[in-house]
């Protein structure tokens, strides 16, 4: 057994690192690389409901507009059967990949209604995905609607595609619930085989001269690691057996991949790191990861994995409120701003 080996929902993995979602896993030479140098698996970009629903609705506009006055027109039209549309285009490069990958292939779905998360999570194991992960991606904006009343929908939802797929579920969740460490218990409880911690919620940029709201993206600093891996330590020892627990956001480096294990990750996935640095990145994430382990003492990942979890700290409470008081009695104030000091 390679020493990297690890298991993740189910999935027999060579290593711990997996290419996540991202726009570069659009193009199949590009994730035929991501696999050569290292990845042990990958996560298709996400299907959207609403690009589904958008293209739907172009469509009909189009074949509409020239109904009456020109109806002729219409038979330069190409027979619908004939047009790929952007869920056929996605089901299909399922299959493409599972048919050229050496690696797991594991479907991303962004729904947004009750019935398309289901529908959806049905066509794409049929397409042949090794597994799913779902993106509970949404603002509680409406505040009419209480923070109990929205989980109880999110868990209907994990519920509703559990029970309508066989192959393996994972939930990507961001962190805001207001009882986290609940909410995944119950996700698990609802079906969910796995929990990607955690989603990045990109925030809506300004421009102030058009007072126009503008998409703004940035990519992933390691700092962003940290709350993946104080959640991944709590959670660990309660979901130990029950569920796969993979740390996403800020994972840069073999240390990065090392960190995460050690609190208890199966796994940790990239896309800021591939996106800044290319595919062939992975491969110096495994070295590293290798070159760590060899100047520490662990023969395998698992060795690693959860040695310093909640359960396994010396201190757990460095997880939670103390880790906060500890923080602050750290920071040392820069020469000038000291007092007595030249500048002061």
């Amino acid at each position: 057994m390679s020493r990297l080996a690890t298991t993740y929902l189910g999935l027999e993995l060579r290593s711990p690192v997996v290419a996540s979602s991202s726009p570069l896993l659009r193009d199949l030479e590009t994730a035929k690389r991501m696999c050569a140098a290292g990845a042990a698996a990958i996560v298709l970009p996400s299907l959207f409901e609403e690009e589904i629903v958008h293209e739907d609705l172009e469509l009909d506009a189009v074949l509409e507009a020239g109904a009456e006055g020109f109806s002729e027109a219409l038979h330069y039209f190409p027979e619908l059967g004939a047009v790929e549309s952007i869920a056929e285009r996605y089901l299909s490069s399922i299959g493409t990949a599972k048919a050229q990958l050496d690696v797991p292939v594991i479907a991303s779905l962004n729904a947004a209604s009750p019935g398309g998360w289901v529908r959806y999570a049905k066509l794409i194991e049929e397409a042949g995905a090794d597994a799913l992960e779902l993106n509970l991606y949404h603002i509680a904006a409406d505040p009419a609607q209480t923070g109990s009343a929205m989980e109880a929908l999110d868990l209907e939802v994990v519920r509703a595609v559990a029970e309508s797929i066989t192959i393996p579920l994972a939930i990507k969740l961001g962190p805001y619930y207001s009882a986290f460490a609940n909410f995944a218990a119950q996700a698990i409880e609802a079906g969910a085989r796995g929990l990607v911690l955690f989603n990045r919620f990109y925030q809506p940029d300004i421009d102030p001269d058009a007072r126009e709201v503008v998409p703004s993206l940035e990519l992933s600093s390691p700092w962003e690691l940290r709350l993946p891996l104080r959640w991944i330590a709590i959670l660990r020892p309660a979901l130990s057996g029950r569920a796969s627990l993979a740390a996403t956001s800020g994972v840069h480096t073999g240390l990065d991949v090392a960190k995460a294990l050690l609190v208890g990750a199966d796994v940790a996935m990239m896309t800021s790191a591939l996106l800044a640095a290319g595919p062939d990145h992975f491969a110096r994430v495994e070295q590293d990861l290798l070159q760590w382990m060899d100047e520490n003492g662990y023969e395998t990942v698992s060795e690693a994995r959860g040695s310093v979890s909640y359960a396994a700290a010396d201190d757990p409470s460095a997880f939670e409120r103390a880790n906060y008081v500890k923080t602050l009695h750290s920071w040392s104030a820069p020469q000038h701003l000291t007092p007595g000091s030249p500048s002061s």
